[in-house]
């Protein structure tokens, strides 16, 4: 199946975070916290101003962004576990940023 978001929405692939501490400890999966970094899959046309023309998203396919903890709902499709979004609520893109393992 083939999702396309409307408007200013975006669709979102959380990344892996690092199952490890910087001295070596394992997290285990009872304590950790959902990622806040993903990749975006999907972006929809773009939000309408006040005259009605379209605003075109800054995020496209393919970057790696930063989102607030609470943003977005989580979905599952095709057996994939992704969050739809407003751009809004994209913090940032990443840049020059090494792929993690996809979520």
């Amino acid at each position: 199946m083939k999702f396309r978001p409307l408007h200013d929405r975006v669709v979102v692939k959380r990344l892996e975070e690092e199952t490890k501490t910087a001295g070596g400890i394992i997290i285990p999966d009872t304590v950790k916290e959902k990622p806040q970094q993903g990749e975006i899959v999907a972006v929809g046309a773009g939000g309408r101003d006040e005259s009605g023309k379209i605003i075109t998203p800054d995020v496209k396919v393919g970057d790696i962004v930063l989102f607030g903890k609470w943003s977005g709902t989580e979905v599952k499709i095709d057996g994939k576990d992704l969050l739809i979004m407003k751009e809004s609520d994209i913090l940032g893109v990443l840049e020059g940023f090494a792929k993690a393992k996809a979520a």
